[in-house]
């Protein structure tokens, strides 16, 4: 575990924390699969009955992916590698038989939306911003699991909103979608009420709690059965993917082409 991924147990209740605060808590692929590792780890040894997710700072829960991971992309064919990694990664944290809470404040955007998405429950703050807004920074795609994943928390003429208009829903909208189920006032009492809650579902019955986790993770996963890898490679591949990148990391606004 580096110090990029912070991971602590408090009775019951494990904790998992995002820790680049200078950054947003931007994840590197290490931060991705320490998070998939200690899932898969609790899934087996039940070493805690419940896991908290959450960003260092009030900041972010984590604000995408570092793009600096993207540099060494060549063509469609690492889009579609990397979006079988994050399906991975996503599908082994929404197996995990443990109840999971994403405590949310700040950006929670791109990969880190991903994430919060499969956990169980989600509180956020009022200053929480949740979204893809890939369509006016990347020029990237999601892969089918998660757009059927959003689909099926927010239902698709929002998540269509929430894409094509790059717009990042705030907390209070969150919370009347139904996308959070709590909002609290700050990090301070974001972080009380996730420890309640943890503490809540740690006292109940396990087994009722895996069985409703993974029957329901069963009927969403109907509506991602689609092989959609000549759609991903579109994007990945294309010049406007390139075009995106060097724009953000150039800090500077992309022109896209639709090439």
């Amino acid at each position: 575990m580096t110090q990029e991924l912070l991971y602590d147990r408090r009775g019951e209740v494990g904790w998992i924390t995002f820790n680049r605060p200078q950054a947003r808590n931007a994840l590197t692929f290490a931060m991705y699969e320490g998070v998939a590792e200690i899932c898969g780890r609790v899934a087996h040894t039940r070493e805690v009955k419940a896991l908290v997710i959450t960003g260092a700072g009030d900041k972010a829960f984590a604000a995408g992916t570092d793009i600096a991971q993207f540099q060494e992309f060549k063509g469609g064919e690492d889009g579609i590698a990397y979006e079988r990694k994050m399906d991975r990664i996503l599908d082994t944290i929404e197996r995990c038989s443990v109840p999971t809470i994403a405590a949310i404040a700040g950006f929670c955007t791109g990969g880190g939306a991903a994430i919060a998405a499969v956990c169980d429950l989600r509180l956020a703050t009022t200053n929480a911003k949740f979204g893809f807004p890939i369509a006016r920074t990347l020029g990237n795609c999601l892969s089918m699991a998660n757009y059927a994943r959003l689909a099926a928390l927010i239902g698709p003429q929002r998540v269509k909103e929430m894409i094509l208009l790059a717009r990042l829903i705030d907390g209070p909208t969150a919370l009347a979608i139904g996308l959070v189920s709590e909002l609290v006032p700050d990090a301070a009492a974001l972080h009380a009420r996730a420890d309640e809650l943890g503490r809540t579902v740690a006292n109940h019955a396990p087994i009722t709690l895996q069985v409703t986790k993974e029957a329901l993770r069963r009927l969403q996963a109907r509506l991602g059965d689609d092989d959609i890898d000549d759609l991903i490679r579109l994007a990945y591949g294309s010049a406007d993917f390139r075009e995106g990148m060097a724009a953000f990391l150039g800090k500077r606004a992309p022109k896209w082409s639709g090439t």
